[in-house]
């Protein structure tokens, strides 16, 4: 299954940046000590870097109030000053981050390309960056680099034939209709196992085949998928036909699938089988088969998730025809290809995937798109050099404790809850104990030896990479967890908590001025404080909560003690639903409710944590403003984005985030502490009845 991994920013799920999905493992594994020495050579230009400059209250609005819209009156100005660059399709300060992080990771693959003597990790830095930089080379190549895979599937005449390639294409890394990977066994968190579940589309959602408010991005797919059949060689005319026969073999794998707001709920994605049973399920697809053409003994139980999509899948596999398969599979190969090959076919990957769907106006620069490949395939390789430049140790050390008192402050919210009973809450309290943290990087670095690239090939390099990772992905598989691992790379500008090791993970890319400053004792419990509190209630969100603290699938509450919390957070779904963020469209209160629990209740925690490390002492009245009115106008700081029309559409329609200006305000309105700080009172806009302030944790 999918990391069920809940993450603070929206950021590192729609931005090209670090191969977060990638999982990761134990193989060879170097000590940190000597990693942070592998990387003083490099030398970073400064002036090269973004500046991140620091949260300003000079920002301020004026002609708006903390009490009538705080996220305006904290960001209106910035975004106003700060307008969205036409290579992106949202902007706000945290990306910021995220440029300052690649323009480090640039600097470091341009010296790894330029050393003829680099092995290991920097040889696979610029060996990728070196061939992924010469447009002229690829250029010349065109899509030949992909005609062994065009010209296989122009040889599938039969079911077997298909079934063949489906189970080829897999073993390298590059499958179709389905997901398969390791995956934690969601009864039994210390062991890994087999999963399957449905795959992904072309587009973003199951929503985009049928909703009639999405029938334009439909079109634009039809006309995209023609065009990319003609650039690989298909003739106009065939090229029209075979893009309305793979849209309606989307459609029809669409109407078996899951959606977004569906797909919050884990507990869909672990169905045990044996896999006996699973070739009885799909006769035409014998999982044994599958097992064994991947390299690896068939598992005595697997995870066979969304059963009807597989039984759909199958059903599929001989009774459309075989043309429109070879149309669907060459299709894709291309469409996923289309990044690494010749200026035509990234102009038009471009063109519908970053401009149609997301209102992006201008592509990225081809550097930044090199390196988001390197993140995507190998992450970890580029965070081992990023770190020894980029990530003091201070930093590290300074992070923890703050975690540590994050803690304290949530051991006693959850003790003096008064809807939980103590049965629960010994439960609750078990789980914290048992929580696990990273800061920075890996305790344990992946070993790359194996991966085999060179400057012959950008596509050749991708290619070897995936295949690289599979091959380790699934020797996982009957292993124990590895529970150093990382699922998001140290260059990652985000933050998240997996419920099947109930760790928080805090990459270095995030932990820097202004989110976090080591010598920044208060600002900080606002700023990354609110992403440390985030992350904890992850733990104990909707989805959360059905996790023990060993991280095995289970129920922990009693019956009364759940339906009260479902009382509560229906509360906040239904405050979300009030929330209007383009004319008629609202955002999803039950999509986002898993994001907007953390961020309610990290908040509050982030409060408490800032006044118990403050008690006693003198409140400085900064810049005229109190404590608290700092602390709650440097949280919403954190949130000043703004997004391209066509993009804030899909969030809503497909992301577990709410829009940033609506996590501005929904979870101060709650509080009674924000109330009391800009002194609120009924009729404005932020101030919401006593009965009506939702509190969870």
């Amino acid at each position: 299954m999918r990391s069920p991994a809940k993450s603070a920013l929206v950021l590192a799920v729609m931005v090209a940046l670090s191969g977060c999905a990638m999982s990761a493992t134990n193989d060879a594994p170097a000590k940190v000590a000597s990693v942070q020495a592998d990387a003083p050579h490099f030398k970073i230009d400064e002036s090269r870097l973004p500046h991140l400059g620091a949260i300003s209250f000079a920002d301020l609005d004026p002609s708006r109030s903390a009490c009538g819209d705080l996220f305006g009156y904290v960001n209106g100005k910035w975004l106003a000053a700060n307008p969205m660059p036409p290579d992106q399709p949202y902007w706000g300060a945290a990306l910021i981050f995220v440029e300052r992080s690649l323009a480090i990771q640039r600097q470091i693959a341009e010296q790894s390309a330029a050393d003829p003597r680099a092995t290991g990790v920097e040889k696979i830095i610029g060996d990728f960056y070196a061939t992924g930089t010469d447009t002229a080379a690829i250029n010349a190549q065109g899509v030949e680099p992909l005609l062994p895979r065009l010209n296989a599937i122009d040889r599938l005449r039969s079911v077997a034939d298909i079934a063949d390639y489906l189970r080829s294409a897999a073993a390298r890394g590059g499958g179709f209709i389905f997901y398969f990977g390791a995956a934690p066994d969601l009864k039994h968190s210390n062991n890994m196992i087999a999963d399957v579940n449905q795959g992904d589309f072309g587009l973003p959602d199951r929503g985009y085949y049928f909703d009639a408010d999405k029938r334009d991005q439909l079109a634009a797919y039809r006309e995209h998928i023609a065009k990319v059949l003609v650039l690989s060689g298909v003739p106009q005319d065939t090229a029209r036909a075979d893009a309305k026969a793979i849209i309606a073999f989307e459609t029809r794998l669409a109407k078996v699938s899951r959606s977004a707001e569906q797909n919050t709920d884990w507990s869909f994605y672990f169905n045990p089988v044996t896999p006996a049973a699973a070739d009885a399920l799909t006769p035409n697809f014998p999982w044994t088969e599958f097992f064994k053409s991947q390299g690896m003994a068939v598992p005595a139980m697997f995870s066979l998730a969304m059963p009807e999509f597989q039984k759909e899948f199958d059903r599929m596999l001989v009774e459309v025809p075989v043309d429109e398969w070879r149309a669907y599979l060459r299709f894709h190969e291309v469409d996923r290809a289309s990044p690494y090959l010749s200026e035509p076919f990234v102009a038009e990957h471009f063109a519908f995937y970053s401009k149609a769907l997301l209102g992006q106006k201008e592509m990225k620069a081809n550097w930044k798109r090199v390196l988001a490949t390197i993140n995507d395939e190998s992450g970890e390789a580029m965070g081992r050099l990023y770190v020894g430049v980029a990530f003091p140790e201070r930093s590290k050390r300074e992070m923890e404790k703050l975690v540590a008192n994050f803690e304290v402050a949530l051991k006693a919210r959850l003790e003096n809850l008064s809807w939980m009973s103590a049965a629960t809450k010994a439960k609750a309290l078990e789980k914290l104990a048992a929580f696990k943290v990273k800061v920075g990087y890996p305790d344990h670095w992946r070993d790359w030896s194996g991966l085999e690239t060179s400057r012959a090939s950008y596509y050749a390099n991708v290619a070897a990479a995936e295949a690289f990772n599979r091959r380790w992905d699934t020797a996982k598989i009957g292993q124990s967890v590895d529970r150093t691992e990382w699922l998001s790379t140290p260059q990652t500008v985000n933050a998240y908590y997996d419920p099947t090791k109930n760790d928080l993970t805090f990459p270095a890319a995030i932990l820097q001025p202004p989110a976090f400053d080591p010598d920044d004792a208060v600002d900080n419990y606002a700023k990354i404080g609110a992403i440390i509190g985030h992350e904890m209630i992850h733990g104990y969100d909707g989805e959360g909560s059905k996790f023990g603290a060993t991280g095995n699938l289970e129920n922990w509450w009693t019956a009364e003690d759940a339906k009260q919390f479902n009382v509560r957070t229906g509360k906040l779904a239904e405050q979300f639903d009030q929330y209007e963020a383009m004319p008629g469209v609202h955002v999803n209160g039950k999509l986002t409710l898993g994001e907007n629990i953390a961020d309610l209740g990290g908040l509050n925690i982030a409060y408490d944590a800032m006044r118990i490390a403050t008690a006693g002492t003198p409140d400085p009245m900064t810049d005229g403003l109190t404590r608290d009115q700092r602390f709650f106008l440097t949280f919403a700081a954190i949130w000043r984005d703004q997004y391209a029309p066509q993009y804030q559409k899909m969030l809503i329609a497909t992301n577990g985030h709410a829009p940033s200006q609506f996590r501005a305000i929904a979870s101060p309105s709650n509080m009674p502490a924000f109330d009391k700080a800009f002194e609120c009172k009924k009729g404005d806009a932020m101030w919401r009845d006593p009965s009506k302030k939702v509190s969870i944790w």
